[in-house]
């Protein structure tokens, strides 16, 4: 098996970065569940009034995220990640699973973010690991401290506190092309993800893969009594190589995460060129 560089071209694409997905073969997400039935049209939930519709109710509740203290997670492709973010202390923690032990090729990221530094703490599993290029020479197990202007622009290991969501919901429900309310602040339509590549939770390569179906996507979401999003899930059709799964996308915690702790001193090492040309 070729080993290949990780493409990056956004944080979630640390998701569903297509390297890791070629190991994999067609991948090992869900195929997306059918809709809920309509049973009330285009209502806005309880406690976001003034809303008008179920689309603009969507839109609204992706305002506290831009408050950016929260924490989420989002999985699909068989990858998973996990975090928090705390604009007030300008920091941001991820966790992120790429693949499975089963797999040719497997990867663990812990990402600690505290402006202006990053550290990574990089793992690496599966039978094909050892093939990784420069692998001796990564210090794996330590955390990694990470020079900014080799980062610049690179979404999968720097963090932008100017766009503070790493899945982009709010780039997603921009558009939203027919919307329902399925319940008590549950919702249910399609979504045209072709532009949304810069939303962070779906790989550019697999929204043109989509080619037209990109513009018709199925998704289900969910808002709290207040009116913020929870959970946004995207059904997302087979496309050539790549097999139909669910991206799962939660938001919890509103105004209750707490500030990145600072990995300890003697955990820490400088990232060697090896680690930089492994996410070019």
């Amino acid at each position: 098996m070729k080993i290949r560089r990780f493409s990056a071209a956004a944080f979630a694409a640390a998701l569903l970065i297509p390297g890791l997905t070629a190991c994999n073969g067609t991948g090992t997400g869900e195929a997306g569940a059918s809709a809920s039935p309509t049973i009330s049209g285009s209502i806005a939930p309880s406690g976001t009034p003034g809303t008008g519709d179920a689309k603009q109710a969507l839109l609204n509740s992706t305002n506290a995220i831009r408050e950016g203290n929260f924490r989420f997670t989002m999985s699909g492709a068989g990858s998973t990640a996990e975090g928090q973010v705390h604009e007030p202390s300008q920091s941001a923690e991820m966790r992120m699973t790429i693949g499975d032990p089963s797999s040719d090729l497997m990867m663990k990221l812990d990402l600690i973010h505290a402006k202006p530094d990053s550290w990574v703490k990089l793992e690496l599993g599966g039978k094909a690991a050892s093939s990784v290029p420069g692998v001796q020479k990564l210090n794996l197990g330590k955390y990694q401290h990470l020079d900014q202007t080799r980062i610049k622009g690179n979404r999968a290991l720097g963090f932008d506190f100017d766009q503070l969501d790493p899945a982009g919901s709010a780039v997603l429900t921009q558009g939203i092309t027919e919307v329902r309310q399925t319940g008590d602040g549950a919702y249910a339509g399609t979504v045209d993800v072709s532009k949304a590549a810069q939303a962070g939770s779906l790989d550019p390569a697999v929204i043109t893969a989509l080619g037209a179906q990109a513009k018709t996507v199925p998704f289900t979401a969910k808002v709290d009594p207040q009116g913020r999003l929870t959970e946004l899930v995207l059904q997302v059709p087979a496309a050539g190589q790549n097999a139909a799964q669910d991206i799962k996308i939660t938001y919890s915690d509103y105004g209750n995460a707490t500030a990145a702790q600072k990995p300890p001193a003697d955990q820490v090492v400088e990232a060697p060129p090896e680690f930089y040309n492994l996410f070019n």
